[in-house]
Formats: structure tokens, C-alpha cells, sequence
């Protein structure tokens, strides 16, 4: 059936997002790469950028789909992570023994098959769910905050006191349900759908959600309790229950396929002895085209309003030629690299993302040594689960903008700056404040906001700059990524060996020296702190310059629905 299978489809894009985020769980082993490697912090920010280094190549992921299958790039993901990683934990396990540079490269190999992954699942939701595409993203990558919470039961299940394990879980589970998901991707895939279809993927996100939701406060609550083995393992079962069970959505859709076929066929009957009746296809055939002669003189019309304006110098302030200069005039416009790189709008969103999503990551990559300088070294695990289940609940949120449409409509670039806010608040408490509470509620804000960010910015990605090119524009987006992790990494690094010529603040623990106190990041704090309130300025800009694109498509989709 073609639409049970596409829905199975989408839940096993949401296992391999749930088990391919493995770029969260960097700050549980860090510290023994460290000690391992007897490097500096500085040089192990090098290797934490490395691993966001390797999404700067994320773009070869969407090139490749173009020329092999896509259960090919899925497995080249799987091995290409095998690699990487594998050869880490040989490593940390003294067996094979490894010059930097070569970890350095493992690093990158290993962030490459995160990304790859990712467009793997985004090229699944984008094509099969063309209808409800910001669901299907917002349902799929939410699952991939919650990796770093599903890898803390499993080590735990294993032996909660070898941070190691991370390393050869980080290898061998994405191959594993790589493996498990591949029959599933193999199944036909149909570009038709039913008029009626529309609404009921709607009703069935909401379903799927609801359980989305279960399934986080199921890792958020519980994890904290995970200590033991045997408590892990049953927690863990619960959790690959929660995953598994949105299995029976095919098998009710499947149900509603057979009655539907029957009315299609009394449908048919009634055509063929009634040559009066009217088919609904016809009709919708003539509102779209209604509608996309609707939309073309709208767009002609605010080109013709935008062209006069600048030609009318006395009646045209600064501030509307910056916002009205080659701003976006319809949504869905396919843009190719060329033409995305021209953009004034591509690069604002280029540096919201910067300073947003980007700089959160690096705090989570640099989480262990914050926890460990703030005397909370203990609390290190918790404090990862806990960024990956707000980061999961975070991704949920970005679908608030369709599922509140009909109630309350604002443009996704305006979420996206309200979105924003929460992660310089986050900076500014941990500058008042190093209390274990407060670096809890920072962590929760960073990761709440950073993963609104990371689910929505690929909607975005697609409604600004085109849906078929959002595998190749998307990748070329993060790749802020690796540059903002050396930035921002370097920065927090340099006041942290800084800090280290103090005595009174270094503490040796396993052979190296450890910076302890406050002081060891707090100018990174409100460097960071800064650095995202530009970033919520430069989402603000956006939306300033994409609100007439949105609200025309919001009043085309409304007259859509009245005809």
C-alpha cells in the first residue's frame, strides 16, 4: 500500500536519526582523549572541530545522491562512521596507537557520516511527504536529539563506569540500524496523492507527535536514574519500545487504504452511469491553476511596487532599501549555488545560524570541561542527556509554526528569531551564576533553543531557497559548522589555558592538569553571550526582509481553502 509504506519510511528515518547523532556524546570521552593523547585543551578543540570539520563535506552527500541510490549513501554513512570512530576506541584502548594528525582526520571522517546521514533523511521526508514536509523534517530530526540520551542507557546497560564505550557505540550502532532500516528504504516509491490525503498525514502527525513527546519525557525523567546496569537495561527496553510502536501507524492506514479503495470504486461508478458528475481532480486541476496565475501577478506586482520604490529617491528611507533590495518574492523559488551565494537573505540566515545553532553546538562539545572546571565532574553524563532530551523537545517545537497555522500565523523566519533568544539568556545566567542549577537550566535553555534551530533551519532551507535543492543548499549552510567550532572553540580553549598559569585554580587528575573554578570560562561566557544577541539580530533582518513572502503564501493558501 503506498501510504503505509511511506509512513514506514518515515519512522525509520526517525530510528537512524535517533541512533546517528553521535556528535552530542563528544564531551562524555573527551577528557580520556585527552589524557590519552596527553594533548592540550586547545589541541583537543581541534579535535572537536574536526568532527564538525566534517560536515563542511556534507555537501558531497547531496551530489552523490544524484548518481548512486540512496540505500548506497546510507551505507557509505555507515562505514565512513565504522572508520572513524572505530579507530578512535582502538585508540582510547591502547591497542593500536595513533599520531594527532591521524586522530584529527578520524575526526573528520567520523563527522562526515553524521551528515550524510542527515541528508539521507531529509531527501526522504522532502519527497515523500511534499504536502506536510515541515512535519516529516520536524518528526524525523527531533529524533536526533535524543541520540545522545538513547547512548547513555546503552553504555550504561553495558558498564556505566567506561566512558570508552561511547567510542565503539558511536561505530557500530548507526551500521546496525543502518542494516535494520535498509528493507524499509527499498520499498516503491508513488508521487500520487489523494485529495483527501492531505488532511489525514495531518491527524496522523499529530498522533505521531503526541508519542514523540511521551518518548522524551520517557529519556528526560529517566535517565537520571540510569545508573545501575539492570535499571539501564529495563529503561532501555522501554525506550526501543517507544520507538518501535509507531510501527502500527502503517497497519491503520493500511486499513483505511482497503475502505477507500472501495469508495474510490463506487466514486468510479457513479462517473461512469452519471456523465454529469464533475471529478474533484478537475476542479483542483482549475484552482491551481487559479492559483499559480494568482501568485505570479502578486509576485509581478511587488517586483513593480519594489522597483518604483527605489527609483523614487525622496520617498525611499535607508532602512526600506535594505529591506526591500533584492529580497525574496516567493517562497519554493529553486536557487542553485550560484544564485544561493548572491543572496543577501542566505547570508543573514547564514550568520543567524552562525551564531546560534552553530555556537550551542560547541557548548555542548565543550560541556565536559565546563562541568569538570565547575566541580561537577560527576554530573557530566547528566548534563549531556539532559542537552540531548531539550534539544529533542526543542526540534518538536519547530513544528508549533504549522500545527498553530489556523490559530495564530507568523512567518518560520520569525520563530526563528524568537527561537534564538533563550541561548544568549543561557550565557548571561552562567555569568551570574555557576551553581549546578544554573548550569542546568543553561544547558536545558541552550539545547531547547539549538534544537528548534538545527529541526527548523532545514524547512527553512526548502521554503526559501527551493525544495529540490535543499540537499546541496542545506550542506552548504552548515558549513559555518566547522568554522564557528574553531572560532568559538579556539576562544573558550585560550581563556581556559590562560587560566591554567594560575595555581591556585589547577587541579591534576589522571596526570594532566585540570583549570577549576569559575573563572576558567566565564570570559567565554560573555563572549558568547554577545556573539548570540548578533546572531538574534541577524533572524531579526531575515524576517524583516521574508515577511511579504510568507504572508503572500499564507493569503494564496487562504484563498486556496475558500475555493
Amino acid at each position: 500500500m503506498e501510504q503505509s509504506s511511506k509512513w514506514m519510511i518515515l519512522i525509520a528515518t526517525t530510528w537512524i536519526q535517533a541512533f546517528t547523532g553521535t556528535n552530542f556524546d563528544f564531551s562524555s570521552y573527551s577528557s580520556e582523549l585527552k589524557f590519552v593523547l596527553g594533548i592540550s585543551q586547545v589541541q583537543l578543540n581541534y579535535l572537536s572541530m574536526a568532527s564538525d570539520l566534517g560536515k563542511a563535506f556534507g555537501w558531497c552527500s547531496g551530489v552523490s545522491l544524484m548518481y548512486f541510490p540512496l540505500w548506497v549513501v546510507l551505507l557509505i554513512a555507515a562505514f565512513t562512521g565504522l572508520v572513524g570512530y572505530g579507530l578512535q576506541w582502538l585508540l582510547i584502548q591502547r591497542i593500536i596507537v595513533l599520531p594527532y594528525f591521524m586522530v584529527f582526520l578520524l575526526c573528520v571522517l567520523a563527522g562526515c557520516s553524521i551528515c550524510w546521514f542527515n541528508t539521507v533523511c531529509y531527501v526522504l521526508c522532502i519527497k515523500h511527504f511534499p504536502a506536510n514536509r515541515p512535519f516529516a523534517l520536524s518528526l524525523s530530526i527531533s529524533f536526533n536529539g535524543a541520540s545522545a540520551a538513547l547512548y547513555n542507557l546503552i553504555a550504561n546497560a553495558i558498564n556505566s563506569k567506561d566512558d570508552t564505550l561511547f567510542l565503539l557505540l558511536n561505530g557500530l550502532v548507526p551500521l546496525v540500524t543502518s542494516i535494520a532500516a535498509l528493507p524499509i528504504l527499498l520499498q516503491p516509491h508513488s508521487q500520487t496523492l489523494r485529495a483527501d490525503s492531505v488532511h489525514r498525514e495531518y491527524l496522523n502527525f499529530r498522533c505521531l507527535t503526541i508519542l514523540a513527546v511521551f518518548t522524551g519525557l520517557y529519556l528526560l525523567i529517566l535517565n537520571s536514574v540510569s545508573y545501575s546496569a539492570q535499571t539501564a537495561r529495563i529503561l532501555l527496553a522501554g525506550a526501543v519500545f517507544l520507538l518501535v510502536l509507531p510501527l502500527i501507524a502503517p497497519g491503520v492506514i493500511c486499513t483505511e487504504e482497503w475502505s477507500q479503495l472501495f469508495h474510490h470504486n463506487s466514486i468510479f461508478e457513479t462517473e461512469l452511469f452519471h456523465p454529469d458528475y464533475i471529478s474533484l481532480e478537475d476542479n483542483d486541476t482549475d484552482d491551481l491553476g487559479k492559483h499559480n496565475e494568482m501568485v505570479w501577478k502578486e509576485a509581478s506586482s511587488i517586483n513593480v511596487w519594489t522597483e518604483n520604490s527605489h527609483g523614487s529617491k525622496e520617498k525611499e528611507s535607508w532602512t526600506n532599501s535594505f529591506l526591500l533590495r533584492d529580497h525574496l518574492l516567493l517562497l519554493g523559488e529553486e536557487h542553485s549555488a550560484n544564485l544561493l551565494i548572491r543572496r543577501l537573505d542566505f547570508w543573514l540566515y547564514y550568520l543567524a545560524y552562525f551564531c546560534g545553532g552553530t555556537l550551542a553546538l560547541v557548548y555542548s562539545n565543550n560541556l565536559g570541561q565546563i562541568s569538570e572546571s565547575l566541580g561537577y565532574r560527576s554530573e557530566i553524563s547528566f548534563l549531556v542527556a539532559l542537552y540531548s532530551a531539550c534539544s529533542f523537545f526543542g526540534r518538536l517545537l519547530s513544528a508549533a509554526p504549522d500545527f498553530l497555522r489556523d490559530k495564530m500565523y507568523y512567518a518560520r523566519t520569525a520563530w526563528l528569531a524568537f527561537a534564538l533568544i533563550p541561548t544568549p539568556l543561557a550565557f548571561f545566567l552562567l555569568v551570574l551564576s555557576g551553581s549546578k542549577g544554573a548550569l542546568s537550566a543553561a544547558t536545558a535553555l541552550v539545547g531547547l533553543s539549538s534544537g528548534f534551530v538545527f529541526s527548523a533551519a532545514v524547512s527553512i532551507t526548502s521554503e526559501l531557497f527551493g525544495p529540490n535543492s535543499a540537499g546541496v543548499n542545506h550542506n552548504i549552510l552548515i558549513t559555518n559548522i566547522p568554522l564557528g567550532s574553531l572560532l568559538y572553540g579556539l576562544l573558550a580553549a585560550l581563556v581556559y589555558e590562560a587560566n591554567l598559569g594560575k595555581t591556585n585554580q589547577v587541579l591534576v587528575l589522571d596526570g594532566s592538569k585540570v583549570c577549576m573554578g569559575r573563572n576558567c570560562y566565564i570570559q567565554t561566557f560573555m563572549w558568547w553571550g554577545c556573539i548570540s544577541l548578533l546572531g538574534v539580530a541577524s533572524s531579526l533582518l531575515l524576517f524583516l526582509r521574508t515577511k511579504a513572502a510568507y504572508d503572500s503564501q499564507e493569503r494564496n493558501r487562504n484563498w486556496m481553502r475558500l475555493t
